[in-house]
Parts: C-alpha cells; structure tokens; sequence
C-alpha cells in the first residue's frame, strides 16, 4: 500500500466506509485498517457521546496543589474527572464532569475477569502566553476508537469526547504545572462493565478520563537507559493485539520487566521470531539510526506489521524527519543527509552496526518521555554498546526532540499543537 494511501486512510473520515468493508481492510492489512477505523461510528442508530448535554458537579473540597518538585509520575490527580456510561439497549448516556473519586462497579464486572479495557495517554502543556495546549490529540481519539473496536468496546464520535476532555482541562487547568517541561497527563479509559461473567461483547461500558500533573521525565537531564533484549519472552505475535493500546498488553510485561531489572537494565527491548528482529523499548516505539555509506544517516524504525503499536509520538518523529529530508520543513540541526526506513531490524544488524561503527544511536519514542536514549543492550550474555553524546542524545534525536518539545509547547508555530 503506498505511503500516500495510508496517509489519506490515517487522516480521513472513516464514518464513510461501511463496516464490511472495514473488516475486509481491516484482514488484508491491519496495521494499516485498523488505523482508518479511528473515525468510526457504529452505534447502529444509537446515541452517540454528546457534547450538549454534559453535567457538571463541581467538587466541595478541592484539593491542595502539589509542590511540582515532589510529583511523581501517576500518583497525583486532579480535582475533577469525565464519566461516559454506555448500555447496549441506548448507546452512550449524558457524560458528567464531576469530583474525582471511586467508580462503583460489581464484582461480576467483565472488565475484571476478561481484560475488557482501553486507554490513551497524552498531554496539556501550558504555553509561553499562559495558554492551555493540546499535541496531536486527534490520533489518540483515532487510536482509542480502533482499540475499542479491536475488543469489541463501543466506538464513538472522537470529535465530542475531545470536546469534553477539553472542558475537563479547562476545569482543572489550574493543575498544569508551570515550569518548564511540566505538563498534565489525560488518561481516557474505556471499560466493559457488563453485570455477568461470560467472555462476550459487553451490554455495558464505562469511558473516564482522570488527569495527572507530571513533571519532567529526566529532570536532571537525559540519561541514556540500558535494555535487555530479551529472548525469553514476547510482547506481541502477528494476528495479535500489540497493534492495539489495550491493558492486557501491558500486565504480562511487568515480570519481564523485573527480570530485565534484577540483571542490571532499565527497560526490556522486545525481540521476536529467532532472527531477533527489533520491535519495541519497553512500553515505548524504537527507532535506530545507522551512518551511511559515503556519508549521511539512515532513520529505521520497524513498520506496522500488526505487532507494532502505532504511536503518535513514533507517527510525529517520521513526519519531522521526512519532511526535513524532503526540504518542505527543515528541522534546525537536523543532519540534511538522511533516509527514513520503515523496515525489519534485526539485533544481528544492530551489533554488526556497533562492532563497526555504523551504528549511530537508538532511542524509544512515546508520550511520557517523548524521547529516550539508549547507551546499551544487553543480548545473549554481552553488552551491544550505542554511541550517545555528552548531552546524552545522539545526532538525530537531539534535534529531533527539540522541535517536538517546541511545538508541543507552542513555541514553534504548527497545526498539531491546539488551543484549548
């Protein structure tokens, strides 16, 4: 399928295509597809999410504002959260803006017996002029509604739920920190809460979105992480789910997790299949960066093959640095000799690369920590080692991630970044 196809399936309305043919695209190429499916509307005639009659109960106590050097990443809400209830018989109900606090749920809850949850994680930043900035959030809603479908949740109209996290964040603006890289965390959530176990589409759901001041991911500076490409586990299989941003992606990765730490490195490097092809950092895209022949870099990240999660932050770096490459928006300090790869990498490539000096760097790519560096793998008993600079960064992501920051942050004029 040509780039410029899966562009225009990634961008479109996809409440156009009827859901046959969706599952027919969504067979023949699902990395791809699935995508497209972001905009669906399948309610089958029942209410959509709707905007017009949200509720809101402000809360009694609001809560005292944490010292932003004390944060730590997750464990601090705000005073406020969106709740969206959906049955199968009327579709979604009135979304409620209302104090932070406990859902009720029963025990008999599908979510708590098979798995039957999504979620999204992105950020509001404040801006330079004090104004509250949003990056890219339409490719979550996109993302979360192919989740959703995935697992048979409701899907939904993204274009209302982001108006409402919209009003959430603006409730509780207040939250966002105000130095420099500090930031708030949205986390929307999507549950089955169908009253029977059963494994089955439930007949009831629950959409939340909670918030999160965080403060910065390296707050003394980059430091390049180690990893351990592991052979004995797997995060992801072709025909599965890592595509997708489900939680029960994530559970079976904490014991590997352990393991990789009790040996010394910081993150897993998922490998899969016995060439020990590179998929992912952690819970994070991987993007690998090899010296050219003759001079000039190559930008490699594995495509979406149906393992791959498709990341906005991953999606974000290949826009950047193909548009650089292109000469239709240079990136400052970008090196102009470079070629963007969505290809296989495997770990023999990778320590070939570093035994002779073609390997340049490698970084993992997500929301949290937009970009981390990576000095080192650990694999089959000895450390592959990966150049990194003073700074801790390499020769692409340095740049790379400082026109991420600026736009997200509004300090470099772009159309991903809106105002709240």
């Amino acid at each position: 399928m040509s780039s410029a196809f899966s562009r225009a399936l990634r961008t479109s309305n996809v409440s156009q295509f009827h859901p046959t043919t969706l599952r027919t695209l969504s067979r023949r190429n699902a990395p791809i597809s699935l995508r497209a499916l972001s905009s669906l509307s399948a309610n089958g005639g029942l209410a959509d999410i709707d905007p017009s009659k949200l509720q809101i109960t402000r809360t009694g106590k609001p809560k005292t504002l944490p010292e932003s050097s004390a944060l730590k990443f997750g464990h601090t809400f705000t005073d406020h959260m969106l709740t969206i209830p959906w049955t199968q018989e009327s579709g979604w109900g009135a979304p409620q803006i209302q104090p932070y606090g406990p859902l009720a749920m029963e025990p008999s809850s599908t979510v708590l017996h098979y798995a039957q949850t999504i979620f999204e994680g992105m950020k509001a930043y404040t801006d330079p002029e004090g104004r509250v900035r949003m990056f890219r959030p339409d490719m979550n809603m996109k993302r979360m509604n192919t989740s959703a479908h995935r697992i048979a949740l409701p899907t939904f109209d993204g274009v209302a739920l982001l108006e409402l996290i919209k009003e959430l964040i603006r409730m509780d603006k207040h939250w966002i920190p105000s130095e420099p890289g500090h930031s708030l965390y949205v986390r929307p959530t999507l549950i089955g809460t169908q009253k029977a176990i059963g494994v089955s589409p439930p007949n009831e759901a629950l959409l939340f979105v909670i918030l999160s001041p965080v403060g910065l991911y390296y707050p003394t500076g980059f430091k390049p992480i180690a990893l351990y490409g592991t052979t004995e586990y797997v995060r992801a299989a072709p025909g599965g789910t890592g595509a997708f941003k489900l939680g029960v992606n994530y559970a079976p990765g904490i014991l590997p997790q352990k393991h990789a730490a009790d040996k010394g490195y910081a993150q897993n490097l998922w490998l899969h299949g016995p060439e020990h092809y590179l998929t992912e950092v952690g819970t994070m895209n991987m993007f690998v960066a090899f010296h050219k022949e003759g001079g000039g870099y190559e930008l490699v990240t594995p495509p979406l093959d149906g393992m791959i999660l498709p990341g906005i932050t991953r999606d974000s770096v290949l826009t950047l640095a193909r548009e650089h490459a292109s000469g239709a928006k240079p990136v400052p300090g970008l090196p102009k000799d470079l070629t963007i790869s969505e290809r296989p990498v495997t770990m023999s490539e990778v320590k070939e690369a570093s035994e002779s000096g073609r390997l340049a760097e490698l970084f993992g790519a997500g929301t949290a920590a937009i970009i981390s560096p990576v000095n080192r793998i650990g694999y089959l008993g000895e450390d592959v080692h990966i150049p990194v600079g003073e700074d801790g960064m390499g020769p692409l992501s340095r740049h790379i991630w400082a026109e991420l920051v600026g736009r997200q942050t509004g300090k470099i004029p772009s159309d991903w970044s809106i105002v709240l």
